[in-house]
């Protein structure tokens, strides 16, 4: 097997897909965002059936990969524009906490550079409701950082395509199971 080999390729760029996944759900979890929270369940198991079809050679899990890579490129454009208050979507709408909950985005107050202003009296500084709590300056807004993780997830989906592909092309011919 060649090193720059579309297999490879693909097995190296499932790898970072995980990574970034894992981390786009422990943020999700703290924001209570539930919608997201179960599509992104769905991406990792996609994403590990995608590595173990590019490990074994098995076409049926690179393509269910692939048939995937839209599914999750579609919800990327949806958040994006959702967050960038895009196509009648609103930001400020409960869609991604299924109306469950009030929560938003977890980075909409622990984002880098924010440092939140809590009421002044101090019964209120007990409670911590994230309600009660203004986040005037922060040096990247919650939108946008979200926006930036749709963005990257939507350049990883487009490489895992042409990288699925390709190694597809590529894989041996599979024997008929009787």
């Amino acid at each position: 097997m060649a090193c720059c080999s579309g297999r490879c390729m693909l097995v190296l760029l499932c790898c970072v897909q995980l990574i970034i996944a894992v981390e786009r759900q422990v943020f999700d979890f703290l924001g209570y965002q539930w919608a997201p929270i179960m599509v992104n369940f769905f991406h990792i198991v996609a994403v590990i059936l995608g590595l173990f079809g590019a490990i074994q050679y098995q076409s049926r899990y690179v393509t269910m990969y692939l048939l995937w890579m839209f599914v999750w490129i579609g919800w990327n454009v949806f958040v994006s524009c959702l967050y960038l208050d895009l196509g009648g979507l609103s930001k400020d709408s409960h869609i991604l906490s299924l109306g469950i909950s009030s929560h938003s985005s977890w980075w909409k107050n622990n984002g880098p550079g924010c440092q939140s202003q809590n009421l002044p009296s101090d019964r209120w500084n007990e409670h911590q409701n994230p309600q009660l709590a203004s986040v005037p300056s922060c040096w990247l807004q919650y939108q946008y950082l979200e926006v930036l993780h749709c963005a990257a997830q939507l350049l990883l989906s487009l490489l895992g395509v042409v990288c699925s592909c390709h190694a597809v092309s590529r894989f041996p011919e599979e024997e008929n199971c009787t």
